[in-house]
C-alpha cells in the first residue's frame, strides 16, 4: 500500500491548479486569442492640389506612435515599418503620426500629422484612416528696398515664446513656428522694438511686407514701419508623394488605385513582390516573372489589395527593376512612370512603363 505524504499531496493539486490556468489564459491556441487588430493607414482621397510648390515627405517616412490609454507604448518608430495589422489587447489606444520632431522656430520645415483616440474590442478588427493636416504655423517676410537703403544696420527678427530667428534681406524661406503668438522685432543700435504680434493657428502662413514711409520735416526725415498683414491664407490641400525631377506631381499607390485611365504619370511606393497572375502574387523570393512587379504603399506591404501592379516592358526597365535579376530592389521605393489602367493581373496597375527612379 503506497503512503503520500502532506507535501506531496499539496505539490500534486498545486500543479493541477496551474495546469487550468494556462489553459483558461492567454496562452492558449490563436483561435482562443482575446486580441484584437488594429489595422492603420492614411485616407486615400487627399487631393494633389495645392497653393504652393509644398510638397509632403513619403508617408512611409512618417513617425507613428501607438500607446495604450495606461501609457504603454505598442509601436513607436517609422510608418512605413509598421505591420499593416497589429495584434493588441482590448481596450483605448492614442495613434499619433508626424512628418517629423518640431519644437523649436525653423526655416523650411513644416510639421504634418493627426491624432487619433480609438477603442480596439476583443476579437475585434479596428480600422483607422489618418488624415494629415499643418501642425505648425509659416511666416515669410518681404523685405522692401526702401527699408534696406534706409535701415541699414537693423536686423529683423521673428519671435516667439519658444525661440526667435533672425530674418535676412535675402532670405527667402519660410519660418516655422509652435501655433501662438509671433512677432516680428527690429533691432537696431542695441535696441529692440517690435513691430507686430500676430497670433497664428496650425496651418496659416502670413507673409509680412515690410517697407519704410519717409516724411520729410523741418527736423529731418520721420521713419514709419508698415507691415502688409493682408496676404493671411490656409494650405486647405497638399501635394502627396513628392515631385519627380521634371517637376511633375507624383501620386501615392492609393491614389493610383483611384485614378484609372490617366496616362504618363508617376507613381511613387515600395517594391513588395512579383510573379502575378489574375488571382495570386508572391511577396519574397526567389521570383520567376521578369515581366511584372507589385508596388505597394509601405515597404512591408503583403496585401495584394493594397498594391498596384506593374508592367515591365523589354528594354532598361526590365532589365532594371525585374526582380529575378535583380532580387536586392525588393522593399526600395521607387517612382515609376507610365499609365495608370483600372485592371493589369486582376488589380488596378501600371502599364506602358517608360521611366524610372530610385528614391533614397
Amino acid at each position: 500500500m503506497d503512503i503520500f505524504s502532506f507535501r506531496s499531496v499539496s505539490t500534486f493539486f498545486l500543479f493541477v491548479f496551474l495546469l487550468q490556468t494556462v489553459s483558461c489564459g492567454r496562452l492558449g491556441t490563436e483561435e482562443d486569442s482575446v486580441d484584437g487588430l488594429l489595422c492603420i493607414s492614411f485616407k486615400d482621397e487627399w487631393s494633389a492640389k495645392t497653393k504652393s510648390s509644398l510638397s509632403l515627405p513619403d508617408t512611409s517616412d512618417f513617425i507613428l506612435t501607438v500607446r495604450s490609454a495606461k501609457g504603454t507604448v505598442v509601436y513607436d518608430g517609422p510608418f512605413g515599418d509598421c505591420p499593416e495589422s497589429v495584434s493588441v489587447a482590448p481596450g483605448s489606444y492614442v495613434v499619433k503620426v508626424i512628418s517629423r520632431e518640431f519644437a523649436l522656430p525653423a526655416f523650411d520645415a513644416p510639421q504634418f500629422g493627426d491624432e487619433q483616440c480609438v477603442v480596439v474590442a476583443a476579437q475585434g478588427r479596428t480600422v483607422v484612416k489618418l488624415d494629415c493636416t499643418q501642425l505648425n504655423a509659416g511666416v515669410s517676410l518681404d523685405v522692401s528696398s526702401d527699408f534696406l537703403t534706409h535701415c541699414p544696420d537693423a536686423s529683423l527678427f521673428l519671435k516667439s515664446s519658444s525661440g526667435k530667428l533672425l530674418y535676412s534681406y535675402r532670405e527667402k524661406r519660410t519660418a516655422y513656428f509652435p501655433a501662438g503668438d509671433v512677432s516680428l522685432m527690429m533691432s537696431s543700435s542695441g535696441k529692440d522694438e517690435i513691430l507686430l504680434t500676430k497670433e497664428l493657428a496650425p496651418r496659416d502662413m502670413l507673409t509680412i511686407k515690410v517697407s519704410v514711409s519717409v516724411k520729410s520735416e523741418q527736423t529731418g526725415s520721420v521713419f514709419r514701419m508698415s507691415v502688409d498683414t493682408s496676404r493671411v491664407w490656409h494650405r486647405d490641400e497638399y501635394v502627396i508623394g513628392g515631385q519627380s525631377d521634371e517637376g511633375q506631381d507624383v501620386m501615392t499607390v492609393a491614389q493610383a488605385r483611384s485614378s484609372a485611365e490617366k496616362e504618363d504619370v508617376w507613381v511613387s511606393g515600395y517594391i513588395v513582390g512579383g510573379d502575378l497572375t489574375s488571382s495570386s502574387a508572391s511577396f519574397s523570393g526567389p521570383f520567376k516573372s521578369r515581366t511584372n512587379l507589385l508596388l505597394g504603399p509601405k515597404s512591408s506591404t503583403v496585401s495584394r489589395d493594397a498594391c498596384v501592379s506593374v508592367q515591365l516592358p523589354s528594354g532598361e526597365v526590365r532589365d532594371a527593376l525585374n526582380l529575378v535579376d535583380n532580387p536586392d530592389v525588393l522593399r526600395k521605393r521607387v517612382c515609376i512612370k507610365g499609365d495608370v489602367v483600372s485592371a493589369y493581373y486582376g488589380i488596378p496597375g501600371i502599364k506602358n512603363t517608360v521611366e524610372f527612379q530610385f528614391i533614397n
